[in-house]
């Protein structure tokens, strides 16, 4: 065949082979493309983003399977970044995070987001959930498991929850009760909670009291006239029954079993503690709309 080039005739064979390297490249490049592609992202999936450790005598590695191996120190931390183009992350539509590990843990454990949100684990537990109930979660950075002494934990898990309902706030006890050293304590009587189901929820309001230099404050809730405490929040108490709470947090939440509503509609509940002024105790109860065709929105226990 013959072509014109910058005025000069210029004779081409048609009959050349083609470059063996390029008609490779020219099979593999849907393939590249493919690959280059932007792959989809679990939101919920935040197992991903736990990759450092907050002291340099800590090591956290990534298994095979994705999972996590963090070797602690007592209150290091394994730091997972939250952050989206160098920004926190509002997690106002979700309940809560949930850590899950491959083998029960032998140390107390600890998620932390900040002196106002922490969520603590007794030894033996498998996962570990923080509720994030009545906190602010609008700008959150990072999220840290911490351990009370040295240990090997492996994250097998680490996810979100998004809400799934609204709830209906009812006062059940209000006052003015400044525990102390365990000085004092109230009862929230049985007729107040004659309507409790299981799933609902105690929300309790209250100020840390800092008068004197504490390190950690602690409440407790028991069936009234009992030793025994309220199984909702099982997986977060000490060996003497009790709940840490955050040197700067203003409410806490027990998620009622069946045995919990069953035994405080008979019994009420009994709550003192270490350095805490509670000011209100609130049942909320989950809403759900049932009959589109009516437009009304009626209560459903769980």
């Amino acid at each position: 065949m013959q072509i014109m080039r910058h005025g000069a005739s210029v004779m081409v064979n048609n009959n050349t082979k083609q470059n063996p390297m390029k008609k490779f490249f020219l099979l593999m490049m849907p393939l590249l493309m493919l690959a280059c592609s932007e792959q989809p992202v679990d939101e919920l999936d935040l197992l991903p983003k736990f990759d450092s450790t907050w002291n340099i005598y800590e090591d956290c590695h990534r298994n095979d399977d994705g999972s996590v191996t963090y070797t602690s120190i007592p209150w290091g931390g394994l730091v997972g970044s939250m952050k989206k183009q160098n920004m926190p992350v509002d997690w106002s539509a979700f309940e809560s995070i949930t850590l899950e590990f491959a083998e029960p843990t032998t140390v107390e454990t600890q998620i932390m987001f900040s002196e106002r949100l922490k969520t603590r684990g007794k030894p033996g537990i498998k996962s570990l959930t923080c509720y994030f109930d009545g906190q602010d979660v609008t700008s959150v950075d990072e999220v840290v498991l911490q351990t009370s002494d040295t240990a090997t934990i492996t994250v097998t898990k680490a996810f979100l929850t998004p809400n799934d309902g609204e709830w209906e706030t009812t006062t059940v006890w209000e006052g003015n009760c400044s525990f102390g050293n365990w000085e004092n304590g109230f009862v929230v009587k049985p007729e107040k909670l004659s309507s409790v189901y299981k799933g609902d929820k105690l929300e309790f309001i209250y100020s840390i009291d800092k008068s004197i230099h504490q390190t950690y404050w602690l409440m407790k809730t028991i069936y009234n006239g009992t030793d025994t405490p309220l199984e909702g929040n099982e997986n977060e108490l000490n060996k003497y029954g009790c709940v840490y709470l955050g040197g700067e947090s203003t409410k806490y939440r027990i998620r009622l079993t069946e045995k919990d509503a069953a035994n405080i509609r008979e019994k009420g509940v009994f709550v003192n503690g270490f350095y805490c002024n509670v000011k209100k105790v609130n049942l909320l109860r989950k809403t759900y709309v049932i009959g589109a065709e009516s437009g009304k929105e009626e209560e459903k226990p769980m």
